[in-house]
């Protein structure tokens, strides 16, 4: 019953995932603490990790069917993010559970106050970019996304979708270039937290499966629904789960 409603919950994660833009790692990391299904902060982001990369090859594939990827980018993103998928874990083993459960906490409020604003994490800066992304742009923004998605396990895509479009790229190549790079950074924190032993994939394979799912019925349901307020809806949930984690995180 635990496997089946891990499937399903995933479904849930997947779709929100597509439909707001991020890599849905921000809702699995909190769902597998706050039920008590992983004991640890380490645990729960390695567990998450492997449905953040489902979602980006599910997601990948869809975008790259309409042509939407920024290959040159994403390609040009992709050692620094690989980096940082090696790094936030490392960082995460060396920081003891509930001070990693308290700054997942408070990095959540900044996507929750995102779409509190009814926007999504992609429309923060829209029509302020500049032209190009350089070299050492890249490799900054990667490194940055991809650390910050290995420590929590999530997909970077908060940090990694605004900084693009900043940078100069428009709405839907940014979402679909960030789901790219998602793939080896989330990958490489995949196996720096199954080798540290912080996977349960027991749950892990569930939840990806469902993420698959999610992110590919996501899209079709999100042109059906007002998204402003879906959006505000979201940032509550992520605001009462903030509260949750920074509480679990002082406890």
């Amino acid at each position: 019953m635990t496997y089946a409603l891990l499937v399903l919950a995933g479904v849930g994660v997947g779709a929100a995932g597509s439909m707001l833009g991020i890599g849905g790692g921000i809702f699995m990391v909190p769902l597998l603490l706050l039920t008590g299904l992983v004991p640890s902060a380490q645990g729960a982001a390695g567990t998450s990790i492997v449905g953040v990369m489902a979602n980006g090859l599910s997601s990948t594939v869809a975008y790259a069917r309409k042509r939407a990827t920024n290959w040159k980018v994403g390609l040009m993103v992709i050692p620094g993010a690989m980096g940082g998928g090696w790094l936030g874990p490392w960082i995460g083993e060396r920081i003891p559970s509930g001070a990693l459960s308290l700054a997942f906490g408070i990095f959540l409020l900044y996507p929750a106050g995102i779409l509190l604003l009814g926007k999504q994490p992609k429309d923060l800066f829209r029509g302020q970019g500049r032209e190009g992304v350089g070299a050492l742009w890249a490799l900054g923004i990667g490194l940055l996304a991809g650390t910050a998605g290995g420590l929590f396990g999530i997909g970077g895509g908060v940090i990694m979708v605004p900084a693009l479009t900043l940078l100069g790229l428009d709405m839907v190549p940014a979402v679909a270039t960030s789901l790219l790079v998602m793939i080896p950074s989330a990958g490489t924190a995949t196996v720096r937290h199954a080798l540290a032993g912080n996977t349960r994939w027991e749950l892990a394979l569930p939840l990806a499966l469902g993420v698959v799912m999610g992110s590919q019925i996501g899209p079709l349901v999100a042109t059906r629904l007002p998204a402003r307020w879906l959006r505000r809806l979201f940032a509550l949930v992520l605001l009462y789960t903030a509260s949750q984690m920074i509480q679990r995180g002082l406890t």
